[in-house]
């Protein structure tokens, strides 16, 4: 309690040469409320006798307040290294866009475009028409759409062709994804009537057929995104539930999810249809998400016969669903590297890293401890080891990709120790903890990570 009484006022601390700097840089009002909130602080330590003299001196109360002002003035969404080897990170921002996309990012994001003007017209367009063409011809599918995640492309597409109809759907596909996304409670607010058939693990072809009746409006296949059924299961593969619907006179809709546009089964990634494989069976309508395995901006994309996507394109809900014009312009240009696979493959990163081998994982681990080693003190330790990687993103729930993992190890310092000061640092650096070691994963470390990772090492060490 003795210190207490020593702790500056706050007219006196304005008056110091190094917060008149502060002033000069930050406004009056921020400055003001930190300085309060410090000398808050300063006071209940002072009272619980944690306290340290030195922690009152102008310096040190100067610095605190600096460094406040910083951490308040910083962004909330910034960049971070993701090490943690999960290629699809949903807390991470799923996918990062490929570098190729920028240019046309920067040219639509700062100045005036034809966003809703056709300009062989010379009149009001159609936002949609940008991308629609390419999905058109990357898909095989007669028409397109496009909305603000896959969620939004499901409710729109429920709310135009089921409301107030039955929908069939498998029991095994009621899915819950993560932030709670539910298909039923979706279908709830489509205005759909859930007409559930088969069960958990087993559904057939007359289970589909023995539900349908004159209230039915629409079946539903839904991937099972992040979970998996497996051992004594059945289901309708999509080419045989579009049959059904024909046979029926009903349109068959497929929520395909994470959304792939290649056939990544010859990189040992298998079990995942393509949205072409969707179109090709037969399916009316297919949402998949932009920012999974397709490696763009989040968006909802629906494709699928014209018929069946144009009472979408006239809902309300669309307007309130509607991508802006950055989305649009990093999909565009997203879309257009899938013209040819090998350019796919080389510019987006999703697609880059899922297809990384082992040997090229193990040469970039070398790369990256060498210069690790070369460059950081000797209290930092680093080792070469081999893991797994997962793709994330509700895709491929039971892959296990083979990768090399970077394990970190300090003088003095626990695992978590490390864990907490690396996502603290300036750019935060997320890894794992697995069988007490910290690891980065070197398939998700991007290249111009690693200048970052470097520096936010530098910091641990210090």
């Amino acid at each position: 309690m003795t210190l207490l009484k020593h702790i500056p006022k706050v007219d006196k601390i304005l008056e110091w040469p190094g917060l008149r700097e502060l002033l000069a840089r930050h406004p009056r009002p921020s400055v003001l409320a930190v300085v309060r909130d410090v000398l808050d602080t300063l006071r209940v330590a002072a009272r619980a006798e944690t306290l340290g003299e030195a922690e009152l001196a102008e310096a040190a109360v100067t610095a605190r307040i600096e460094r406040e002002l910083a951490r308040l003035a910083a962004p909330s969404l910034r960049r971070v290294v993701n090490g943690t080897g999960v290629v699809i990170h949903t807390n991470l921002g799923r996918s990062p866009l490929a570098v190729g996309v920028r240019p046309h990012l920067d040219e639509i994001a700062f100045g005036y475009s034809n966003l809703e003007f056709d300009l062989d017209r010379g009149e009001r367009g159609s936002r949609y028409s940008h991308v629609e063409k390419l999905l058109c011809e990357l898909t095989g599918a007669e028409a397109a759409l496009v909305v603000n995640n896959n969620a939004a492309a499901v409710l729109l597409a429920l709310s135009a062709l089921a409301a107030g109809k039955e929908v069939i759907v498998s029991r095994g596909e009621l899915v819950e994804i993560g932030g709670s996304f539910r298909i039923p409670d979706v279908m709830r607010q489509g205005g759909a009537i859930l007409r559930e058939v088969g069960t958990t693990n087993r559904t057939h072809p007359r289970d589909y057929r023995q539900a349908v009746t004159p209230e039915t409006g629409l079946l539903l296949k839904v991937h099972s995104s992040n979970f998996a059924v497996v051992g004594f299961t059945a289901e309708v593969p999509p080419a045989e539930l579009a049959a059904i619907g024909r046979e029926s006179g009903v349109p068959v809709m497929a929520d395909a999810g994470s959304g792939s546009l290649l056939d990544l089964s010859r990189f040992g990634i298998c079990g995942e249809p393509t949205v072409q494989e969707f179109v090709a069976a037969g399916i009316d309508v297919i949402t998949f998400s932009g920012d999974k395995l397709l490696g763009g901006p989040q968006a909802g994309i629906i494709v699928g016969r014209a018929h069946f996507i144009a009472p979408l394109t006239k809902h309300p809900l669309l307007r309130a669903l509607r991508i802006d014009k950055l989305t649009l312009a990093a999909l565009e240009a997203t879309l257009r590297l899938y013209r040819d696979e090998r350019q796919a493959r080389a510019e987006i990163p999703t697609l880059r890293m899922l297809t990384a081998s082992p040997d090229e994982l193990a040469a970039r681990g070398r790369a990256i401890l060498r210069r690790l080693r070369r460059t950081l003190p000797d209290m930092l330790r680093f080792a070469l080891v081999d893991g797994n990687s997962q793709v994330g993103g509700g895709a491929y729930p039971l892959l296990e990709l083979p990768t090399t993992l970077v394990a970190v190890d300090a003088d003095g310092r626990s695992p978590q120790e490390l864990e907490e000061r690396l996502r603290r640092a300036p750019v935060p650096v997320i890894g794992r903890i697995h069988r007490g070691r910290f690891l980065l994963d070197c398939r998700t470390l991007l290249d111009d990570d690693l200048p970052l990772l470097v520096n936010a090492l530098r910091g641990v060490a210090e």
